[in-house]
């Protein structure tokens, strides 16, 4: 494995540079633009990011690949400026519903966005967060299908530079446990986002609580940066025996892609141009071979992680670059591009 530069930290751009340096590399045609997809991971915002919203996802979309449905996922927008710290993170998703309302009204197209909506809510206050839960459920129409806490920590530089502080090892914290306990009785999932090193915490959750339905983010964020970027043999070593691991809870499914993400070392950003969906998909063979190996494609998920991945590529090269490791398939296809997401999500299949 290729060994990364040194991690500078949390070198997003906004969206108006990304989309100048998209814009260098031709848009790539579309492979295979007949496969039905959902897109089970994408974020919408406007804020100092740049603005994300439905015209900006759509642009994406439209890129020739047969996006029927998405799911957003929540990132810390609009949340209310004011009310008990708690309730706050309502207003991302009373927010989104919005857009989903606006998209299900056929008047911007076929693919219906945020079909499906993952929120935040604190699960630290234990088991009173039910009713916060129960408030998102309401203010979604039934859109609401699980929460996502982000778990990223890390000792080093890396840890420096997540988008939202959490203790070291949170999730074994008794209170929080209350909290996260409430999510299956109404029907939650748990969005699972955490760094390599911490993927046997998620592992002693999913068995702690094998009746919740977790969704690993990301192929379980491998580090590729920082002080890991000198050991990347070994730590991908380490990266596949807990994927391993994690893949015998049967609660468990996992997103592939989130590839794209600076920490991962793959250091395209640091490219003149974007590169091509054949080299994305070189790169990334080793982490989605791995985890459909582990997990087997009924609970796989390829997911786009815009417009987070637009560091590395644009909308139409990351699912060419899919299509290309799914190539020879044939039936695993429709698990891998909708059929798990249909499913995990509770969206019709296409």
């Amino acid at each position: 494995m290729t060994q990364a530069t040194p991690f500078r930290g949390n070198s997003h751009r906004h969206s108006v540079a990304l989309d100048r340096w998209i814009a260098r590399r031709r848009r790539e045609t579309a492979l295979e633009p007949e496969l039905p997809i959902i897109d089970p991971h994408h974020h919408l915002w406007d804020d100092d990011r740049g603005p994300y919203l439905l015209p900006e996802l759509l642009a994406d979309i439209r890129g020739g690949h047969d996006v029927r449905a998405s799911v957003f996922i929540e990132c810390r927008a609009e949340y209310r400026a004011d009310g008990p710290a708690t309730e706050r993170p309502l207003g991302e998703v009373e927010f989104v519903n919005g857009i989903a309302a606006m998209s299900a009204s056929g008047g911007y197209g076929p693919t219906r966005a945020a079909a499906a909506i993952v929120g935040h809510a604190d699960l630290a206050i234990g088991a009173p967060v039910q009713e916060i839960l129960e408030q998102a459920i309401a203010l979604t129409g039934g859109r609401m299908r699980g929460i996502r806490w982000s778990l990223p920590y890390d000792a080093s530089e890396v840890g420096q530079h997540v988008s939202r502080f959490v203790p070291e090892g949170i999730s074994r914290d008794a209170t929080w446990r209350a909290g996260f306990a409430r999510l299956a009785p109404l029907g939650l999932s748990f969005e699972a986002w955490c760094y390599h090193p911490q993927l046997p915490e998620i592992t002693d959750l999913a068995r702690s609580f094998p009746d919740t339905t977790f969704v690993l983010n990301h192929v379980g964020g491998f580090l590729g940066v920082g002080p890991y970027a000198s050991r990347r043999t070994e730590e991908f070593a380490r990266w596949r025996d807990s994927i391993r691991t994690l893949a015998g809870c049967p609660n468990v499914v996992v997103k592939l892609g989130g590839l794209g993400m600076l920490i991962f070392g793959f250091d395209f950003h640091l490219r003149a141009a974007p590169p091509s969906s054949e080299e994305l998909a070189a790169a990334w063979r080793p982490f989605i071979e791995t985890c459909i190996e582990a997990f087997g494609p009924a609970r796989c998920m390829f997911e786009s992680n815009f417009p987070v991945d637009k560091q590395s590529c644009d909308y139409t090269a990351c699912w060419n670059a899919f299509k290309r490791l799914a190539h020879g398939a044939s039936a695993e296809k429709a698990a891998l591009f909708s059929g798990t997401a249909a499913r995990v999500y509770r969206l019709p299949p296409p």
